[in-house]
């Protein structure tokens, strides 16, 4: 399909070269690969066509070319062999070639308002312990106010991807450039999404720990039990207690804690939290076998 170079660079077919040159510099700074990290291939792809019309609609002998043979004109018109346009083929090229010198992107940066920054604005991540522990993606739809090319404040919606790592913790910050509110004159706010952690049912965080309390019958604590966790992955673990529990015993399993963020291979420890439940009343008898069975122990 024909590319329509004047819609491009949103001009009418009357505009005029200093009109060409400011709508290409606003544009060309807009869409450059090195603004828009997030959405690179995006940004990569409308630079390249802002930049073909440039080429195009900046060179008077290309113009008329195109404004009456259109874009196939283009590869089938020769050109005046004594003077033919140059062929600048790259977006780099061009971009280069517009402002002139190496650090003239910086300037014109600075020109256009790219100085001045509006402070960033952050938001919380809720994040699930068993997010935290595995892994997983979010879809966060975002609505932010710009400047249009007018100058005047619109709202536009989008939708950005977050890659939540193992083992991340509650305050890592994610950071996405330029992606808050903007106003006229100015660079867009950055936007920062801080993880926060959600309380779970069952397990507590204490750094790359897991802690769980556990509930014990003082039979349970004396003789002996097998105490059955399902992990934050789904798997069922049957972990045997053989030592006799005083209060306060932790048992400790190594790497069945929460990944570690720089290195998802390595865990941090299960600790589990022994309560013994005492019997709130024992009969006679009862008192009296403990007294035999406890007083054999102490002989």
């Amino acid at each position: 399909m024909a590319v329509d170079y004047y819609a491009v660079l949103k001009l009418t077919r009357n505009a005029n070269q200093e009109d060409v040159k400011k709508a290409y510099k606003r544009l060309a700074m807009k869409w450059h690969p090195d603004k828009n990290p997030v959405d690179h291939e995006e940004a990569e792809a409308k630079f390249k066509q802002v930049c073909e019309a440039y080429d195009v609609l900046s060179d008077p002998q290309k113009r008329q070319i195109y404004d009456v043979y259109g874009e196939e004109g283009l590869n089938e018109v020769e050109f005046d062999v004594a003077a033919p346009p140059p062929r600048r083929s790259e977006p780099d090229d061009i971009f280069k070639e517009f402002f002139e010198e190496q650090n003239s992107w910086q300037r014109a940066s600075q020109k256009s308002g790219g100085g001045k920054k509006v402070a960033a604005v952050e938001s919380k991540l809720a994040c699930s312990l068993e997010d935290l522990y595995k892994g997983a993606r979010r879809k966060m739809r975002i609505s932010r106010t710009v400047p249009d090319n007018f100058g005047k404040s619109k709202t536009i919606e989008e939708t950005l991807k977050i890659d939540i790592k193992p083992g991340w913790k509650k305050g890592t910050k994610i950071t996405f450039p330029e992606k808050g509110n903007q106003e006229s004159g100015s660079s867009a706010a950055d936007l920062i999404f801080v993880v926060d952690e959600k309380p779970h049912d069952v397990f507590k965080r204490d750094g790359n720990d897991l802690v769980v309390d556990h509930k014990l019958t003082l039979l349970e604590a004396l003789t002996g039990t097998f105490v059955n966790l399902t992990t934050l992955d789904g798997r069922v673990l049957p972990i045997p207690v053989r030592n006799i529990i005083n209060p306060g015993y932790e048992e400790v399993i190594p790497n069945e804690g929460m990944p570690i963020s720089k290195d998802p291979t390595k865990k941090g420890n299960l600790r589990i939290k022994f309560d013994v439940v005492f019997p709130s009343k024992l009969s006679a008898q009862q008192r009296s076998d403990l007294r035999r069975v406890l007083g054999e122990v102490d002989n």
